[in-house]
């Protein structure tokens, strides 16, 4: 049972926004069923999603328990970059889904790997998560690792908190860079304008580096390489933004029309090295850059 009191700041909110400000792990069209469905109490009365809050209401309200919805292997073609006993490296295509979420119980790359590698993944991140132990964008492209077992799962979950896996991506952003290289060093936290968004330099925003060159100018755009330091979520697209530069195709965090017919932001996961779990050697794997990414920097030409 949730129980929130009502101060002077939030006076005058509706009871929908007071409670998603209040419970970040939960979405606000989530809470907005709670309230039809009459599961929200304030001052001990049900009360709708349009109750303006008083300072000094009592707001109760329950989280049903969450069912866990089983996810099913799909034989669903995968591009292998590489694949022994313990780890496999994939090539993720634009508009896969990592892994099963709201929305997206099927068609994911973790759908596709329970059929491949049948009962061989790493069950450290529990049943919709088995064998990923770090994700990239639905419409980002790239080299992804899952691993087969909790011997490696450890040891690249280790890796990735030392930051010494090697993450580089190709992306084409709007406007032309004047440095030809540079760091961005900014904290990255859920925007608390949007929650469906990140942003830098927020409350309880987590340190975020991300290392940019320049690969090509275009009259409109630019080409670059980014490595990261860490990964934070949407970090690429915050960072690039935060610098006035955001990734052609981005509608979340660069212009709500796009001049070309892309699906998402331009960006692909080319690089990919870390020690192999089991024998210690480091390995690096290269991802083709897809053809619409290739054919888009023809146009630019």
């Amino acid at each position: 049972m949730s129980r929130l009191y009502v101060t002077e700041e939030s006076e005058g909110d509706r009871i929908d926004r007071f409670l998603a400000e209040k419970c970040e792990d939960l979405s606000r069209s989530f809470l907005q069923k709670l309230l039809k469905s009459g599961q929200v109490f304030v001052n001990g009365k049900a009360v709708k999603a349009s109750y303006r809050v008083m300072e000094g209401d009592e707001a109760v309200f329950e989280v049903p328990d969450a069912i866990e919805p089983e996810i099913l292997p799909e034989n669903i073609p995968l591009d292998i970059l590489y694949e022994d006993q313990d780890v496999i490296v994939v090539n993720k295509p634009k508009g896969m889904v990592v892994h099963p979420a709201a929305g997206h119980y099927t068609g994911t790359l973790v759908n596709a790997l329970m059929y491949h590698c049948r009962e061989d993944l790493s069950g450290i991140n529990g049943v919709l998560r088995p064998g990923i132990v770090h994700r990239i964008d639905m419409d980002t492209t790239g080299a992804i690792i899952a691993c087969k077992n909790d011997l490696a799962h450890s040891s690249i979950a280790a890796q990735l908190k030392e930051h010494s896996i090697t993450r580089r991506y190709e992306a084409i952003v709007h406007g032309v860079l004047k440095e030809d290289e540079g760091t961005i060093n900014a904290p990255i936290g859920r925007s608390p304008k949007d929650r469906k968004k990140m942003a830098v330099h927020v409350p309880g925003g987590k340190p975020a580096v991300t290392h940019y060159r320049v690969l090509d100018h275009y009259q409109n755009f630019t080409h670059i390489e980014c490595r990261l330091e860490t990964g934070r979520t949407h970090q690429i697209r915050v960072h690039m933004a935060s610098l006035g530069h955001p990734l052609l195709g981005d509608q979340v965090y660069g212009p709500s029309k796009c001049p070309y017919k892309l699906q998402g932001q331009t960006l692909h996961a080319g690089v990919l090295g870390f020690l192999h779990p089991r024998t210690g050697a480091y390995m690096e794997f290269t991802a083709p850059l897809p053809d619409y990414f290739r054919h888009l920097l023809d146009i630019l030409k």
